[in-house]
């Protein structure tokens, strides 16, 4: 109830504020305390005047293209997205925070959101970690692999307090249906053939949304600056088995 949250989002196609306003209208303090800006980090001097105008504490990035195939077919928009605008947040952040007073300093802290696709594919057996080499296989995990490197060099060359966290798949309500999950599901419900790449073998580890975000909120209370933490459901199946 004491804290104020503001949401900056440039309303792509996978953006839905019907979600939002749900939650709003049956909250009357989340509705006082919530204000919405639509902006894209890859407008630098629009970034830098709502960084500037909100003052804050903490700074989550989850903001990324995040389909692998259209990766594929449009990097352009992946670098874009996921390097550029890093850089644009890390850049308004920095000259943000070193106008802070020495309190506010310690208080802040930037956390960047990423994916342990930045790792390369899942073996049969084992777990990423916090050790892996990155590994990335295609243009959107090596645009989500770049910002992770600008998000450390900038805590590393800046002093910018930063975390990085790497989860796994997620999946939950309200997930647009280019991924797996809902795409199963609508096409099931439809009588719509289900397509599986490749031999349906490759193995990744599924999360449910709502617990990725308790993750969320606690390495951003309890995280170090500067490092990066990986975030698991413990549910590693193939394509195959998820379809």
């Amino acid at each position: 109830k004491n804290l104020k949250v503001f949401n900056l989002d440039k309303l792509g196609y996978a953006s839905n504020l019907k979600c939002i306003d749900n939650f709003l209208n049956n909250n009357i303090f989340a509705k006082e305390n919530y204000q919405f800006f639509k902006a894209d980090l890859n407008n630098y001097p629009e970034t830098l005047e709502i960084i500037n105008f909100v003052k804050p504490d903490l700074i989550f990035n989850l903001a990324a293209e995040s389909h692998v195939d259209w990766s594929i077919q449009t990097p352009r928009v992946f670098i874009e997205s996921n390097i550029i605008g890093t850089f644009n947040l890390l850049e308004a952040s920095r000259i943000y925070w070193e106008s802070l007073d020495n309190h506010r300093k310690e208080v802040f802290r930037l956390h960047h959101v990423s994916t342990d696709e930045v790792y390369g594919s899942l073996g049969s057996k084992g777990y990423f970690s916090e050790e892996s080499c990155y590994d990335p296989r295609s243009p959107y995990s090596a645009s989500k692999a770049s910002s992770d490197h600008l998000v450390r060099s900038w805590n590393q060359t800046y002093g910018l307090p930063s975390i990085i966290t790497n989860s796994s798949n997620n999946y939950g309500p309200w997930q647009l249906p280019e991924k797996l999950i809902p795409l199963i599901i609508v096409n099931a419900i439809s009588n719509k053939p289900i397509t599986i790449y490749g031999d349906g073998k490759n193995v990744r580890d599924w999360i449910y949304v709502e617990d990725h975000i308790d993750a969320l909120i606690k390495v951003a209370i309890n995280g170090k600056i500067g490092d990066s933490y990986c975030i698991g459901g413990g549910n590693e199946k193939s394509n195959e088995e998820i379809v």
